[in-house]
């Protein structure tokens, strides 16, 4: 009998801890209208295969359509990975395509359109690109046309290209 009533128990309880655990998910951030949430600490980026965890540097490209998302533990990576995939996947050029990018004082929780920050010189990011995303021109930053001309044509020493499409990134083009 004791048996029967552990059983029941355990088959009542699974689905109130389901609900707990889900509750508990860190999915349910400040994400912009069409971007994918960034699992923390467990989404690893597309171009390096580093675990996302600094929420300063984070970025993510989706494009139109299902799947065609890509995250990334810094600017760089994104844009380097953009130039080197634009072959490959069409859809990096479709102007629907969107890339946003982490604001730098927000930690994750406010997001830029990548295409219209600035970006300026940072503390240390993963990946050694070391570009903060802000949403207002400062004294040294630069627009993303720039940043992204420069940061996928120098590779961060840590970092290891794959076969280089061509400096300019399709996303970033007018």
């Amino acid at each position: 009998m004791k048996r029967r009533a552990v059983l029941a128990c355990g088959s009542l309880l699974t689905p109130v801890a389901s609900l707990l655990l889900a509750a508990c998910a860190d999915d349910s951030g400040p994400w912009p209208e069409g971007m994918a949430p960034i699992k923390w600490d467990r989404d690893t980026c597309a171009r390096c295969a580093m675990v996302i965890s600094d929420r300063r540097f984070a970025a993510e490209v989706r494009g139109t359509g299902a799947n065609q998302v890509a995250k990334f533990d810094d600017i760089g990576c994104a844009v380097t990975w953009c130039a080197e995939k634009t072959k490959q996947h069409v859809w990096l050029t479709d102007p629907a395509t969107r890339l946003w990018v982490a604001e730098f004082a927000g930690q994750g929780k406010r997001w830029l359109d990548a295409k219209t920050a600035h970006f300026a010189p940072g503390p240390r990011s993963p990946m050694g690109y070391d570009l903060a995303a802000h949403a207002q021109a400062a004294a040294g930053s630069t627009d993303f046309d720039t940043m992204a001309r420069k940061a996928a044509s120098t590779w961060p020493a840590q970092c290891l290209p794959g076969k280089h499409a061509g400096a300019a990134n399709s996303i970033g083009a007018s």
